[in-house]
């Protein structure tokens, strides 16, 4: 073979491999139009170390502009961390609806369930919406699936401190992992299966919500960043068990 082309092959060949071996990214997401939660930044800084410990690369932006096709297909997931209100305007609902179906990732932390109420699509996307919540107190979740990639490093009943919410609406289509024992505290309107966490696919992408997470304790809590560790992964498309 002439030099001539083996100065292209290694470099298609460097580019074939730097492809290979590309960490997948995700952006963190905070805008708040309404209520906004001292643990987003906390929570920023734990996404962020789970990223470094688990080979994944992370962004954070509270700029609703970036929400064009052509930047955010850069990344595996974008999770919306505590986000409130009205955040996205029409164009940019557009755009992330084509992301989203092009096959890509969403996760849902706590607020994010107290977003785009006028967007139906996003109520289905992120799986219910947020109407209220008493007091912070001690409760007991309820581990649905013991098995599960989401959940198998957890108790069967998990005592946890967090602000509970409870949801207006739920999708029908949502597969849940955590219940909220309403007995073991006081405010719960949601009755005997009440969610706190759950997956699905939706509209071509793989969606993760929590609502755990309005603490700032939440984001040093060990079983909750593997519970929502397995979620990001989900999100981005690796493989956890269901």
């Amino acid at each position: 073979m002439s030099s001539f082309f083996k100065v292209p092959l290694l470099m298609v060949a460097l580019l074939c491999v730097g492809t290979l071996w590309a960490k997948p990214k995700v952006l963190i997401f905070s805008k708040t139009a309404g209520f906004h939660h001292n643990s987003i930044k906390p929570g920023i800084a734990a996404i962020q170390l789970l990223g470094k410990q688990n080979g994944f690369d992370t962004d954070t932006t509270t700029d609703a502009s970036k929400f064009t096709f052509d930047n955010l297909k850069q990344y595996a997931a974008v999770v919306f961390l505590s986000t409130t209100g009205d955040v996205l305007n029409d164009a940019q609902q557009t755009e992330f609806q084509k992301y989203i179906r092009s096959g890509k990732g969403y996760v849902g932390i706590h607020a994010a369930t107290d977003t785009e109420f006028d967007w139906p699509w996003y109520g289905e996307l992120a799986g219910a919406y947020f109407s209220q919540h008493p007091k912070i107190q001690e409760a007991v979740l309820n581990v649905v699936e013991p098995a599960n990639g989401f959940t198998q490093h957890l108790p069967a009943k998990w005592t946890k401190t967090d602000e509970w919410y409870n949801f207006k609406w739920i999708s029908d289509k949502i597969q849940v992992v955590l219940t909220l024992d309403e007995s073991s505290y006081s405010g719960g309107t949601n009755g005997a299966k009440h969610p706190m966490s759950w997956y699905h696919e939706f509209d071509g992408g793989k969606a993760f919500t929590t609502a755990l997470g309005h603490t700032d304790e939440s984001y040093t809590d060990e079983p909750f960043l593997k519970h929502l560790l397995a979620g990001i992964n989900y999100a981005m498309g690796k493989k956890v068990k269901l």
